[in-house]
């Protein structure tokens, strides 16, 4: 079963005075890449939650947000009273103006509030883990639902080319019997109509463009990717390597053929397998 790497997962952890809401993001990435956005009394903790979500995304870009809001009377904000009288008193000196008007303006000016920094406590650091790890079930439930999606679409792109292959398969001696034929006709034109020295260029022709091997290789990678999709493990890496080694053997085949018809669908086999890479780009 693979996973998709795009995901959102979102939880609210309800503690004393504070709501916290934690939510997850995820994209298609190399490697494993966290971009936090949370308090700063929080930050302390960053590593820790990191650690907590790489274990369980594996890779991806990520964001994570964290959000509070307070529910009760405290506040981490304060008006700075000393810094507001010292600037209304200035400003008693300066404008004409009520003591109201002088308020409002005085509120404006730099350091008329001061906040002062909280200590998180374990408990609601346990609280925030928890919300984190509700988060992250829900944004696994998601990836394994694009997952399905997914697997549905690759196994439907393999299952073409394998078909295309067989036509492939079918249509070879007849591409066979046309080298055979141009080489005839090329012998019979400089009037060298040498049956043995026909044979010898038939050989090394046949030769050059056979595709007996490729044939047999391409359909082993289209197994084995088939039978890697069906792994318990996600491994989006693994099977973009299966991608190259059929998109080699493709090409292989198409460079080989000599033969429009067949080349023709080789063209069809390509385009199937691009729509597969862009798939994989997603697989984690």
């Amino acid at each position: 079963m693979i996973q998709s790497m795009t995901g959102f997962g979102k939880s609210v952890v309800q503690i004393p005075s504070k709501k916290i809401t934690v939510e997850l993001k995820s994209l298609n990435s190399k490697n494993f890449d966290l971009n936090a956005r949370i308090p700063s009394q929080y930050r302390e903790k960053e590593l820790d939650l990191r650690n907590i979500i790489s274990a369980s995304l594996g890779r991806g870009k990520v964001d994570l947000s964290i959000y509070v809001e307070y529910t009760g009377e405290q506040t981490s904000t304060n008006v700075n009273t000393e810094v507001v009288k010292t600037y209304m008193d200035q400003l008693r000196n300066i404008v004409n103006a009520s003591e109201v008007e002088l308020l409002k303006m005085a509120v404006r000016l730099p350091d008329t509030l001061k906040t002062e920094r909280e200590e998180i406590d374990e408990e609601e650091f346990k609280a925030i883990e928890q919300g984190v790890k509700e988060a992250l079930t829900e944004i696994n439930n998601f990836r394994t639902d694009e997952g399905e999606a997914l697997e549905k679409d690759l196994k439907l792109r393999i299952s073409n080319i394998k078909d295309l292959l067989e036509k492939v398969i079918k249509m070879d001696p007849e591409r066979v019997e046309g080298v055979r034929e141009r080489l005839r006709k090329g012998i019979e034109e400089i009037k060298q109509a040498d049956e043995s020295r026909f044979e010898q260029e038939l050989v090394y022709y046949i030769e050059k463009f056979d595709i007996t091997e490729e044939k047999v290789r391409l359909d082993n990678h289209l197994d084995y990717f088939q039978k890697t999709l069906n792994t318990d493990d996600s491994n989006g890496r693994k099977l973009a390597f299966i991608s190259q080694e059929i998109g080699r053997e493709i090409n292989t085949i198409g460079s080989k053929s000599n033969y429009a018809p067949m080349q023709q669908l080789v063209v069809q086999m390509k385009d199937e397998l691009e729509k597969i890479k862009e798939q994989i780009l997603n697989v984690l």
